[in-house]
């Protein structure tokens, strides 16, 4: 190999084992003594670097402590990029959703240590949710990205892509948040087939029984 490639891929390596020892360290002393409780200043500490190298790769503690989500959302637009051709969309992400939790080698959330434990906290800290929120936004706009080319359109013209995008991720948003409150670490497969099944033709049925909604104020039965 040249010589001149191999600095800036021993620079890349040195890099990525910054920003992996910063991003570790953020998420065990946070998991332990709680986000209020640590300071940039101890993450850099813990991971052996100053100050300045942890603005370099982090905007702040939350990025630090999410950073292991981020990869996520990627897998998920991998396994969406790989499903058949002549899959609908919704079908299509609901699927690649799937395949990214049965996947022992992805690492889903409920098979990774302590994963549960930080998506407990980041629904009770405002700061670590927004930062999440961030995460899951940029992930679903690679995802607008590959349903549109699956359809074959323009997606800053036809709105299916993004529609299709916000339906399955406001499915897994869902089970995402029922498996936090719910206590069971080892229920998250099990809660987005549910959630993805709610988003069926029978959400938009009238229930057997049930009276229609009305809004208009006066118009009552006679």
């Amino acid at each position: 190999m040249n010589p001149e490639r191999k600095a800036p891929e021993r620079r890349g390596r040195k890099a990525r084992r910054t920003r992996d020892a910063l991003a570790r360290a953020a998420f065990e002393l946070v998991l332990d003594r709680g986000l209020k409780d640590v300071t940039v200043e101890e993450i850099a500490e813990r991971a052996d670097v100053d100050r300045r190298t942890f603005s370099r790769y982090f905007t702040g503690k939350e990025a630090a402590v999410l950073d292991s989500l981020r990869g996520d959302g990627d897998r998920i637009n991998a396994a969406l990029r790989a499903r058949p051709a002549d899959e609908p969309p919704l079908t299509a992400y609901r699927r690649a959703v799937l395949d990214w939790l049965d996947d022992p080698g992805a690492q889903a959330w409920h098979r990774r240590a302590r994963i549960f434990d930080l998506l407990v906290l980041a629904e009770r800290e405002p700061t670590l949710y927004a930062a999440f929120h961030h995460i899951r936004v940029d992930a679903q706009e690679d995802s607008i990205v590959i349903v549109a080319d699956r359809l074959g359109v323009d997606p800053r013209l036809d709105l299916r892509p993004a529609v299709t995008v916000a339906a399955g991720a406001g499915a897994l948003l869902a089970a995402q948040a029922a498996w936090v409150r719910g206590g069971h670490p080892d229920d998250l497969p099990q809660l987005v087939a549910q959630a993805f099944d709610a988003l069926s033709g029978a959400l938009f049925t009238q229930p057997a029984g049930t009276a229609p909604h009305r809004t208009t104020e006066g118009n009552t039965p006679s």
